[in-house]
Parts: structure tokens; C-alpha cells; sequence
């Protein structure tokens, strides 16, 4: 029996594997839950678990580095329409997305994925690219994910650091920003979230209706975006192939006693992150498919938009993140 060390954040597809309901064939897992940003700077920075949930974008980034301490599993526990999340200060004249030109604009961390995708949402959907806003940064470079991937704002892009006495959601309240690509209000050792910004008059939802907004953008591109993998140490999937089939086999049985779960729950409908019932035939079958064959367009468009962003000097192929023995599931 092989014993490794697993972080994961806790939703209704990983929860079988954190209380033990669902174990990995001939692996023993020492199970940790913790929020995702801590999880994956103290992946990044200090290697700290054999096996974890990780950022597909500093995954990619660090890729495009050279091979890393990790491979993937095409396991794929968080997805969400990121863009429908943007907040924008009530005071702030911004009526449209397509106002956002000129703005400044919060973001947790710059090359976080729901930042990139949010981004990459703005450019294609409503013509507001990286370079048209002003970006101020909330996580420091000592406790973010680019700190431990090499981080540089790219070419253009105007970027500055909330000063370490305040937080995003101090600044909008103030009239410091204009709009945020998300505020994370849960603190930890990396997001320092300081104001409750739920039932403030002075901040709402850049879209009145976000599940409209992500149902409008689901039938244009048909992306329901990803944000999360997990990884595992490149020694370990090298020397013994079969760990990352056995973990992944896990995975799937996680999701599908989750999922049971979660229809009871809700009687018959799907947690869809941001997505309302209306939404749930087009997805019915799995809304979380996990394997290449199922997400490799999705992932595909998420490495395009890194490089189209200028977060990677290449496009990174999904043959370099993904374990060799899972490029076929």
C-alpha cells in the first residue's frame, strides 16, 4: 500500500475522497482540506503534498518554464463562468461591460485561471482587452502563485499592488476601484480579504443576471471554463504508471457519488457553479467530464488565452501537463 499526502478543496465531487468514503485502489491518502489559493501557493512555493488540487494557469505558466515537479490528472473539480462574477462600483458609470475601458479594475492575483478567463471573456465577447484597464493586484508577490511561477505583468499592461493596509473590497467601497474581477471574503495565508461586501448599495453584479449571462455565453462558445486539475509528483506517476490510473479511477467514482448526492439535494438538477436549472439539459449527461477526450477544447482554449495575454511565451500542449498514462481517458 502506497501512502501519499493529499490536498483538496472541499465541493460535492471531493468530499467522498476527504472523509474516506471513496478510497484509490492499493493507495493510502492522508487527506487535507483547504481553501484553493493557500492550497496551491503552498504547492507552488513548497511542494508540499504528493498529490493536490493546482491552478490549471500557474500549472501552464510553470509548464511553459520547462517540465515540472508535477503531472496532471484530467481531473477537473471547479468550473464556473468567472466573467459573470465581476463586481463593479454602483457610482462608477459602468452600465456595460464594453464600460470597463479605462477602468480600474481589482483581481486577487493577475495569472490566477478565473482571472484569465474573465479576461479572456472581456476581449472576446465585449472587446475590452488586457491593455484598456488599469489592474491592481490584492496578493503579494511573496504569498501568490506568480511569485513561485516567475510573475512579470506583461508587455503594456498597467499593474499595481493594493497597499498592503487595505483590500479590494475597501477600495471599491472608497471609491479607489471601479469594478473587481472577483472578491474572495474567506481570509487565509494568501487572500486577505478584510470587508464584507454582501448588502453593500455601493457594489453590484456587473450582470443583473450572471446564469443568463452564462447561459447566452455557453451556446456562443459552448466553454463551460475550467479552473481547477490535480497533480502529482512527476516521480511517482514516472516510477509507478499505475498511481495516476488508480487516482483517477478514484476521482470518478468521487464525482458520481457527489453527483447522486447533489441531484437529491436539489431534486433532480445539477450544482452548475453560477448556472440556473435552465441550463442543466444542455450539460445533463456529465457538467463535470473529466479526461482529455471530454475537456481538451476547453483546456485547449485556456492555454491560447495565456499566451494571448502575454502569461506564456508559447502555447503549452496538453501532452506536456497531463500524465502519459492518462492522454487517452
Amino acid at each position: 500500500m502506497l501512502s501519499l499526502s493529499l490536498a483538496l478543496t472541499s465541493n460535492p465531487r471531493t468530499r467522498p475522497i476527504l472523509d474516506g468514503r471513496v478510497r484509490a485502489q492499493a493507495i493510502d491518502l492522508q487527506t487535507t482540506a483547504l481553501p484553493p489559493s493557500e492550497m496551491f501557493w503552498r504547492q507552488l512555493k513548497f511542494g508540499e503534498f504528493d498529490v493536490s488540487e493546482m491552478s490549471l494557469a500557474s500549472l501552464m505558466i510553470a509548464t511553459a518554464h520547462g517540465p515540472t515537479p508535477w503531472v496532471a490528472l484530467p481531473v477537473f473539480t471547479m468550473r464556473q463562468f468567472f466573467h459573470t462574477t465581476i463586481l463593479v462600483r454602483t457610482a462608477a458609470g459602468i452600465a456595460a461591460p464594453a464600460d470597463l475601458r479605462g477602468k480600474r479594475v481589482g483581481v486577487a492575483e493577475f495569472q490566477q485561471t478565473r482571472a484569465v478567463w474573465a479576461r479572456a471573456a472581456l476581449a472576446g465577447e465585449f472587446g475590452v482587452g488586457i491593455r484598456d484597464v488599469e489592474w491592481f493586484m490584492e496578493r503579494t508577490v511573496e504569498r501568490s502563485h506568480g511569485g513561485a511561477t516567475g510573475f512579470a505583468a506583461p508587455d503594456g499592461v498597467r499593474l499595481a499592488y493594493v497597499p498592503a493596509t487595505t483590500d479590494i473590497g475597501e477600495m471599491l467601497l472608497r471609491g479607489e476601484l471601479d469594478a473587481t474581477l472577483y472578491y474572495y471574503d474567506r481570509r487565509n495565508l494568501v487572500d486577505r480579504a478584510l470587508t464584507d461586501l454582501r448588502g453593500r448599495p455601493e457594489v453590484r453584479p456587473l450582470f443583473p443576471d450572471p446564469a443568463a449571462e452564462g447561459r447566452r455565453y455557453f451556446a456562443r462558445t459552448g466553454i463551460f471554463p475550467i479552473n481547477h486539475c490535480v497533480v502529482v509528483r512527476r516521480e511517482l506517476a514516472e516510477r509507478w504508471p499505475w498511481v495516476a490510473l488508480n487516482l483517477f479511477d478514484a476521482f470518478v467514482s468521487a464525482k458520481e457519488v457527489g453527483t447522486r448526492e447533489r441531484i437529491g439535494a436539489l431534486e433532480g438538477h445539477f450544482e452548475l457553479g453560477l448556472l440556473d436549472r435552465a441550463l442543466a439539459p444542455a450539460v445533463a449527461a456529465d457538467p463535470y467530464p473529466y479526461g482529455l477526450r471530454a475537456a481538451g477544447a476547453v483546456l485547449e482554449a485556456l492555454a491560447t488565452a495565456l499566451h494571448d495575454q502575454g502569461l506564456t511565451a508559447r502555447t503549452v500542449a496538453l501532452d506536456e501537463l497531463f500524465a502519459s498514462s492518462t492522454l487517452d481517458l
